[in-house]
């Protein structure tokens, strides 16, 4: 869409690197260091060329306890959202034990050899250790478990045409992207959850507190100020622009949905206006909402009317919560910046003749993951809650989906609860909401009893592409519990 759907500038995480070897080789074996020098810049190149823009911070090589100290107050002030330590080849693990005993930032541990075999007739030394990068890798993870800390992450391959091997750095760029924006986020809270949904409050402080986010309490007021100052250009451009975006057809079966009518369309288009400037000026980066307010009021014609532009917003990289659900708003946010969509999603009517279900929401979504051209349609009435006005409808792309609903303890703790299926081409219900059709292993019944047995909330962020395992990564990183549903 022109102007309004351009995604969110994408932020740079800073990645630190430093290489280990053992001092006592270099007088041994003429030319090796500087062979170990080579090997690390090769593999520095290889970070932020996928689809994930970095910024690398290259600490050069420690060999040495005594370089491993010196190291640390250097990472600890470079702000780093990651670490990589590059297994140039042997190297004692009271180098690595110093710097993870009293570093906090994820390290991952890479293991890349420059040869994927020796040349065994020809082979010596010196060519042993220079493709030694796996032989410390299990003092390490040993020394890691002695200082108290998690065994690392390890990428474990070859340093040339490993097309996995460098799928996975890409992954941890990504989710170094993910930590960098959690801890930056500004995330906006309008109102309150919807009385009765226990499941959806949320101490805002304890969102801090995890995931470094921080909750800016706004009003309602502040977008409807917006929606009064826009003009009867700014609306024309955005009405022209979502008619070029959204499909408009003729009501099915549902008697609360009426072709899109053109006052619905005003409306949604003003306070598309009003919702972009507010975000703008507020500088936030995402949204969590639910305001009612009085009958025929203004502030309820705003605050009911949020869907068409929280749903460009979300798909441009500002995650937009309805039913004020700030921990999925989080969800949604790991999703976007892991780059696989993250659309507001419930469960809804099973389908046990071809064992699926059906999963969506009413509200904004992540229109960027659709599959083909989203609709819009005039609803009568919003189900549950008041007004009326447009409503988003459309199912995510066909393929591997993953699944987060991010959940709270009894001791106050967050959980993360994570599971992967399909979504399968077939028909929707025509009602003005996203539905997808959600196939689970090993069945949709047996699914659903485990998913349910995690103590979920009932919301949850559903993305595109199979993720859990990254998503778990992202959890053990943020000291979060973390379950995946077993397919079996």
């Amino acid at each position: 869409m022109k102007g309004q759907n351009q995604h969110k500038k994408d932020t740079i995480p800073r990645i630190g690197v430093f290489g280990v070897g053992y001092f006592k080789y270099w007088s041994q074996f003429e030319g090796l260091l500087d062979a170990m020098k080579e090997k690390q810049s090769v593999f520095i190149e290889k970070l932020g060329k996928g689809n994930v823009k970095v910024e690398t911070v290259d600490f050069g090589l420690i060999d040495n306890v005594q370089s491993a100290y010196d190291l640390v107050p250097r990472l600890k002030a470079a702000n780093l959202d990651l670490v990589f330590c590059d297994m140039l080849t042997y190297a004692t693990s009271n180098t690595f034990g110093t710097v993870i005993k009293n570093i906090d930032v994820p390290i991952v541990l890479v293991a890349l050899q420059p040869n994927s075999a020796l040349d065994y007739k020809n082979a010596s030394t010196y060519q042993q250790l220079y493709n030694d990068d796996i032989c410390a890798l299990p003092e390490f993870a040993g020394v890691a478990v002695r200082m108290g800390k998690s065994i690392p992450d390890m990428i474990i391959g070859t340093l040339y045409n490993d097309p996995e091997a460098d799928r996975e750095i890409e992954t941890y760029c990504r989710i170094a992207r993910v930590l960098h924006d959690l801890k930056t986020a500004r995330i906006g809270h309008i109102g309150h959850p919807i009385e009765a949904m226990l499941d959806m409050h949320t101490d805002a402080t304890m969102l801090t507190a995890h995931f470094g986010a921080h909750i800016i309490q706004c009003e309602a007021h502040e977008i409807v100020a917006q929606y009064k100052k826009a003009t009867n250009g700014d609306v024309d451009l955005i009405k022209e622009n979502i008619l070029d975006f959204f499909d408009t057809p003729d009501p099915v079966s549902d008697p609360i949905s009426e072709k899109l009518k053109e006052s619905d369309l005003a409306t949604s288009a003003r306070v598309a206006v009003a919702l972009k400037r507010f975000v703008e000026e507020k500088g936030i980066d995402g949204l969590a909402y639910y305001y009612e307010g009085e009958d025929d009021s203004v502030e309820r014609l705003v605050m009911s009317n949020l869907i068409v532009g929280n749903s460009l917003l979300t798909a441009s990289g500002f995650p937009m919560c309805g039913e004020s659900d700030l921990k999925t708003c989080i969800a949604m946010m790991i999703m976007d910046r892991l780059g696989i969509g993250g659309s507001f999603a419930e469960f809804h009517p099973v389908d046990f003749n071809e064992n699926f279900v059906l999963v969506g929401h009413d509200g904004p979504h992540n229109l960027a993951i659709a599959e083909g051209r989203p609709v819009l349609r005039s609803l009568k009435k919003y189900h549950g809650k008041p007004g009326f006005g447009a409503g988003v409808e459309f199912k995510i792309k066909e393929g591997p989906i993953t699944m987060l609903s991010i959940s709270s303890t009894f001791d106050g703790k967050f959980k993360f609860i994570i599971a992967e299926g399909e979504s399968v081409a077939g028909p929707i219900p025509p009602t003005g909401n996203t539905n997808t059709r959600g196939f689970f292993k090993p069945d949709v019944k047996t699914f659903l009893q485990k998913w349910i047995k995690q103590g979920p909330t009932h919301h949850f962020a559903l993305g595109i592409g199979h993720h859990a395992a990254t998503i778990q990564k992202i959890a053990k990183y943020l000291g979060i519990e973390a379950a995946i549903i077993n397919s079996e």
